[in-house]
C-alpha cells in the first residue's frame, strides 16, 4: 500500500526567522490522526534563517538525526560536543535519561535541514552524540545508508540507534530509476528532499512528487525515478518494523 503525503496539506509554523513543514504533530501544529508512523515520531523540514536558531532546550527518551540539506548547522549539547556540519552531513542524539542542546545557524546564508526523531526500543539510555560528514556523491544512485539499528548486524553504517530503523539516503540522476524493497513484514516513509519525480509501486500503484512530499509505503517494494527534464531526485527514506 502506498500513500501519497501532500506537503501543501502538512502542519506548518511561520516565524520570520523559522519556517517548518511538520510531517506529523508537532508544536503548534496538533493533528490526533497524524501523529507518527510506526517508531517515526517526528520529521520536521525546517528552514532557519543566518543568525537565529533553536535555544538550549531539553530531550530525552528519543533518538534523533538532523539531515543538512543546505547551509550550515552549529550543535552544542550539555556532553560538551560542538560541531557544525553542511550539505548532506548527518548529525545523531540519543537522548536517553536526559539531554540538553542548541542549533543555530551561524553562516550567511538560510539552513534547510531535516529533524527526524524516532521512539527507541526501551527507555533510559545513555545520552550518546555523533555525527558524520558523509561525502555527497556516495549517495549518487544509490541508497545510502545514514543510520541504522544498533542489532543490525548486516548495516555497515557507522551511525548505530537504538530502534529497528535503517535511515537512507539518495540523489537519483535525471534518466535512472532506483529500487528500494520493502518486505511484506515492513514499512517505509519517503520524504522528497529536491527535485520531482515518480514513485511507482511492485503492486501497480504510481504517484508523482513535488519537491517537500511524502509517501507512505507499507509492506510493498517500490522505484523512485526523476521526472523527465528536471533536476535529480533528493530523497530520505525511513525504513523499519510495521507497527
Amino acid at each position: 500500500m502506498i500513500k501519497f503525503i501532500d506537503h501543501k496539506k502538512m502542519g506548518r509554523g511561520i516565524h520570520g526567522w523559522l519556517d517548518s513543514h511538520f510531517h506529523f504533530s508537532f508544536a503548534e501544529y496538533c493533528n490526533p490522526q497524524n501523529t507518527n508512523f510506526g517508531i517515526l515520531r517526528v520529521m520536521n523540514d525546517d528552514i532557519v534563517q543566518s543568525g537565529t536558531g533553536f535555544d538550549t532546550h531539553p530531550h530525552e527518551n528519543m533518538e534523533i538525526i538532523s539531515y543538512v540539506v543546505n547551509g550550515e548547522l552549529t550543535h552544542r549539547d550539555s556532553m560538551g560536543n560542538a560541531r557544525t556540519l553542511t550539505r548532506g552531513q548527518v548529525q545523531y542524539m540519543s537522548a536517553g535519561t536526559g539531554v540538553t542542546h542548541s542549533e543555530y545557524n551561524l553562516g550567511k546564508e538560510p539552513l534547510r535541514f531535516f529533524q527526524i526523531w524516532i521512539f527507541p526500543d526501551k527507555k533510559g539510555y545513555t545520552p550518546n552524540y555523533g555525527d558524520l560528514q558523509f561525502n555527497l556523491e556516495d549517495r549518487n544512485d544509490r541508497w545510502l545508508p545514514i543510520a541504522a539499528f544498533t542489532e543490525n548486524k548486516n548495516s555497515k553504517t557507522p551511525i548505530k540507534i537504538h530502534a529497528d530503523i535503517t535511515i537512507y539516503a539518495s540523489i537519483i540522476s535525471t534518466g535512472k530509476s532506483l529500487e528500494f524493497e520493502v518486505s511484506k513484514e515492513r514499512q517505509a516513509y519517503l520524504a522528497l528532499i529536491e527535485g520531482e519525480a515518480r514513485l511507482q509501486g511492485k503492486d501497480g500503484a504510481s504517484i508523482n512528487l513535488s519537491m517537500r512530499d511524502a509517501a507512505e509505503i507499507i509492506g510493498e517494494s517500490f522505484s523512485v525515478t526523476p521526472a523527465s527534464g528536471h533536476t535529480p531526485a533528493h530523497v530520505l527514506v525511513v525504513e523499519m518494523a510495521q507497527s
